[in-house]
Parts: structure tokens; sequence; C-alpha cells
């Protein structure tokens, strides 16, 4: 465990893109080589002003799931972390930063037949924790969830605790789900971050507006920093949605440190990281303290089975449908 000098203070940079989805893994090098460079500018640039330790990018910054079938992604885009990594730890080693890379879909050879849609958090010591998304967006994603591998026993939520405080991140849809990002906090996460694909309607703007909305409740519930980059593609980008950005950092009350302003652009959002403030106000608040207040044995909810595993067969559209049938006619 670290000892974090009172004075542990960074900013963090949600690294927002409008970029081109991309078909194949071929040219997925290219791409990551790109966002590197984003990255350092963002580092070079604020230099003088912003002592930037911690970059996160959107969901399917590398590859997106532009297919519906397992079989088509495992053929095309489904990539293996080596794929991906090296120009990330070259810039957090020479650097001694920290990121969190956009979501790819990972093949896994212990796990056959699969794929997941995964990020890694890398640092300056190399690969620190790799996150596969535990809610995939059904029944669109065919994604396989960690939840739907017999036998899975890796970390469904890994918490890694580094120099600028304890980081654990989710993806996108993961973010409705309270318990996810609980669960995070409860491994002890003090830096919630989200990697996303968020897309209209349900975006950054008024009426709906559940980005926004969803990142400063788990900011708030948690007593946690909230570091979320989103996709800010145009739909002949990424057919058939439109992603509208506004990714942003909040901070354990809720308060919108910074934003991008909705709409399809590449950003960079910058905002400061207190770990020792976060640290003190967790340690001295006996009121709105929802952790230590959270009654577990009140919540019998979750003793109930709930959506269920895939079990042994392919996951596909419509296997998710019948699955989502099923459980409709057991509350029916």
């Amino acid at each position: 465990m670290h000892d974090y000098p009172t004075s542990c203070r960074y900013y963090a940079a949600a690294m927002q893109t409008s970029l081109p989805a991309l078909k194949k893994r071929e040219d997925v090098p290219a791409r990551v080589d790109q966002l590197v460079k984003m990255a350092e500018g963002t580092l070079a640039g604020y230099a003088p002003f912003h002592d930037v330790r911690l970059f996160v990018f959107p969901e399917f910054a590398h590859c997106a799931p532009m297919y519906t079938t397992v079989k088509e992604l495992l053929e095309h885009t489904a990539l293996r972390p080596d794929d991906v990594i090296a120009p990330y730890l070259r810039f957090c080693k020479q650097n001694g930063v920290y990121v969190q890379t956009g979501s790819f879909i990972e093949q896994d050879p212990k796990y056959p037949g699969a794929v997941f849609n995964a990020t890694l958090l890398i640092g300056p010591d190399g690969v620190l924790s790799k996150y596969r998304k535990v809610n995939p967006w059904i029944p669109w994603e065919v994604h396989a969830s960690p939840h739907d591998i017999p036998g899975y026993s890796e970390p469904l939520f890994p918490v890694v605790d580094t120099e600028i405080g304890k980081l654990g991140c989710a993806i996108c849809y993961d973010w409705l789900f309270p318990e996810a990002i609980r669960q995070l906090t409860a491994n002890g996460a003090e830096v919630l971050i989200r990697v996303s694909a968020y897309m209209d309607p349900w975006g950054a703007q008024a009426p709906m507006d559940w980005w926004t909305l969803f990142n400063r409740a788990r900011a708030v519930e948690n007593t946690a920093y909230v570091v979320a980059a989103n996709q800010a593609a145009n739909v002949p980008d990424y057919p058939p949605f439109s992603w509208p950005g506004g990714s942003m950092v909040v901070d354990f009350d809720g308060r919108i440190l910074a934003q991008a302003e909705p709409g399809p652009f590449t950003k960079v959002v910058v905002a400061p990281i207190d770990i020792g403030a976060l640290r003190a106000e967790r340690m001295r608040r006996r009121g709105h303290d929802m952790m230590g207040h959270l009654r577990t044995e009140a919540y019998t909810y979750l003793q109930k089975p709930g959506f269920p595993r895939a079990g042994s067969g392919d996951i596909s559209i419509e296997s998710i449908d019948a699955r989502i049938a099923k459980e409709k006619a057991k509350k029916g």
C-alpha cells in the first residue's frame, strides 16, 4: 500500500476522440500511434501549467464492434493485449504516467470462441490491470461477460493501488448498474474511470443527459472522483449511432470540474485530482458517507437470481433475445 503525501495532487485528462471506426485489426497499430501522439501532445502542452498523470481514452478507441456475430469479430477485429500495448508502455515508462486504454475487442486462448470488450490500465511499470466489460449492452453487443464464463476466476472488478491513488475502471453500460461501481469502491477505488461510447439520445444534452446524470450520481454515492472519456463520432464514422462526447471529470461531491461541450469533436478535458482531499473527506465525514452507512443486510434483492449466464451455447443477438424473453416470462 502506498503512503500518500497530503499534496498528492495531479491532473487527469479525458481524451475524447472523433475518429472513424476501424473494421480490421491490421489498422489498429496506426490508430494506437495516433492516440499516443495525442497523449504526448497533451502532456507537453499542459506541462507549464498542470502535472497530467492520468490519461483516459474512450470505449472502442481501437476497434469498434462493426460486426454482429462472434465469428466475424474473431475473424476481423479481435485482438490480444500484445497487439496494442507497446506504444502505451513506452509512453508511460518514459513519462511516469498512467493510461487507461480505450477498449478493444479481445480474444483470449484461455476462452476459445468468446470475445470480450476489454481495456488495460498501463503505468510506468507495465500493464497493471485488465477490465472486461461485465455488462455488455444487450442485445446488440455479443461480447461475453466474464460472468458468462464457467469457472472464471480472474477479478471482475480489479482496483490497482498506484502512486496517484487507487484506480478502478468500468466500461460504458456498466455505469447504469450502481452495483458495478459500488463494487469497485468496495474494492478500494478512489478514482473511478469510465471508458465509454455512450450514444444519442441518452447522451450529454437535455432532455435526457444520462451521461452527466450517472457520472455525477456515481461520484456522489461512492465519494470518489470520476474521469469519464466518451466517444464523439458522427453517424458515418460509427453507424448506426452518433456519439455526443461530453467527456468530463467530476469530484467526490458531484461537482463537474471540466467537461467538453457536446458534439462530434476530438477534445482533451483536463482537471485536478486531489487524493489527499478525498481521503481526508472519507475519514472525517459522519454525514453523507454512503459507503460507511450501507446497510448491507437490508438489500436482499441481490440474493435472487438475475440475468442468466450465457451457458455453453454461442452468444448471438438471437440467443440474448431468448435469455431476455425467458427472464421476462418468469417475472410476468
